[in-house]
């Protein structure tokens, strides 16, 4: 794409009008989302409008080298798009082109008085899964207890509760049963819609029975079921923020993609959100992200039978959590310490659930895979392990 976007040296061809056909072709698609569903519909429309403007201009620009390679660079982005050359084009006019229930940046503006751009905008993921583990909006990795409602995310634009309940009796041992979101009203693009997800019962509708929010035609806010009763997308466009919800065995997950300005934007009563600031440090289990086994005793060799209600030991557990996850990240070692701990082994596919997820929703591609040597939890490449896969750490006596 940035070889159409030869703005320098289209300034120098000032009787073809291929600089204002690029210009609007930017104005057009800087808002779109590549991770909501109609980006290739709307990428496409673009398109056309540009090839449109390509081609009143072609007997002026027909000795411009920059015009050339621009309708070239137009016919390959058909092509890999999958783009029909007949279709609705976008508006002339790209500023009034904007939807104002597209999120583009709620920022006073994207652009300075000079025409300088600011920054891209910058989108945030969060994760929870399992016993339960949270990946936060900073990328940290933490499992926590937090037994009971606990507010994952609460700003101006959004709230999100989840509520956790023991998985093994007389274990302090907890995993997501319910699953509250409420987005909050905005302008005229939606009113207020509460979605609600309980264990076995994962709807694909809203609490009022609805399937969208704002207008029917823009669909601002609207509800995807992937899997009947097993697996739903949220797309809440107004505020570019995307929602995945599963239901594995008994137990829910949970991610979320949602741009970083509308995450900070709450108020000081508002700091108790998991995947702003991350667990109280009463309520977690790991140590700066390490994961100790759930064994009994003291410190026993590679392979040593871990408690007897889990039906597992590391050995089998490891073996059961590679068939789904060849590397060996902090995902999977959070499927084998699910495992250890609950005997269940849908925890496995909530594991290789949530990193899919992560694949498909976080927007760095360098931070999907965080490893446990790598200090606080962050992302890293070392492949320490707290129990170091040679020996298991002591056991967490208040945990089982």
């Amino acid at each position: 794409l940035l070889s159409l976007l030869c703005l320098g040296d289209c300034q120098q061809h000032t009787s073809c009008g291929i600089q204002k056909c690029t210009t609007d072709f930017v104005s057009f698609t800087s808002h779109l989302n590549a991770a909501l569903q109609d980006f290739d519909l709307e990428f496409c429309k673009a398109l056309r409008a540009y090839s449109a403007c390509t081609y009143r201009n072609s007997k002026v620009c027909r000795g411009n080298l920059v015009y050339h390679s621009a309708v070239l660079g137009i016919s390959d982005l058909m092509t890999q798009r999958n783009c029909t050359k007949d279709g609705p084009t976008a508006s002339t006019n790209p500023e009034m082109a904007h939807d104002p229930c597209i999120y583009s940046g709620h920022t006073e503006a994207r652009e300075h008085q000079g025409g300088e751009k600011t920054a891209p905008l910058t989108y945030l993921f969060c994760g929870l899964f399992g016993d339960p583990h949270l990946r936060t909006f900073n990328d940290h990795f933490q499992t926590c207890k937090v037994e009971g409602a606990w507010p994952l995310i609460d700003n101006k634009y959004l709230s999100v509760q989840v509520t956790n309940v023991p998985v093994v009796p007389g274990s302090s041992a907890t995993a997501t049963n319910k699953i509250t979101i409420i987005f909050k009203s905005y302008q005229d693009c939606t009113d207020q819609k509460v979605y609600q997800a309980v264990a076995d019962n994962l709807p694909a509708a809203f609490v009022d029975g609805t399937t969208s929010g704002g207008d029917g035609n823009t669909r601002s806010l609207h509800i995807v079921e992937r899997v009947n009763g097993k697996y739903i997308e949220v797309y809440a466009r107004y505020i570019g923020t995307t929602v995945y919800i599963r239901q594995l065995g008994h137990y829910l997950t949970l991610a979320i993609r949602m741009p970083q300005e509308l995450v900070m934007a709450y108020e000081e009563s508002q700091d108790l959100q998991l995947c702003v600031n991350g667990c109280p440090s009463s309520e977690r289990i790991d140590q700066s992200g390490h994961l100790p086994l759930p064994v009994m005793g003291k410190l026993l060799p590679w392979g040593a039978a871990v408690h007897p209600r889990s039906g597992y030991t590391l050995e089998t557990a490891t073996t059961k959590c590679h068939e789904k996850m060849l590397v060996k990240d902090i995902y999977f070692y959070s499927c084998i310490f699910d495992l250890l701990t609950t005997g269940d082994a849908n925890f496995t596919a909530a594991a290789h659930s949530a990193l899919q997820d992560v694949e498909a929703l976080h927007p760095s591609k360098e931070h999907w895979h965080i490893f446990p040597g790598s200090g606080g939890g962050g992302v890293g490449r070392s492949t320490k392990f707290f129990v170091s896969l040679g020996l298991l750490c002591l056991s967490l006596v208040a945990y089982l």
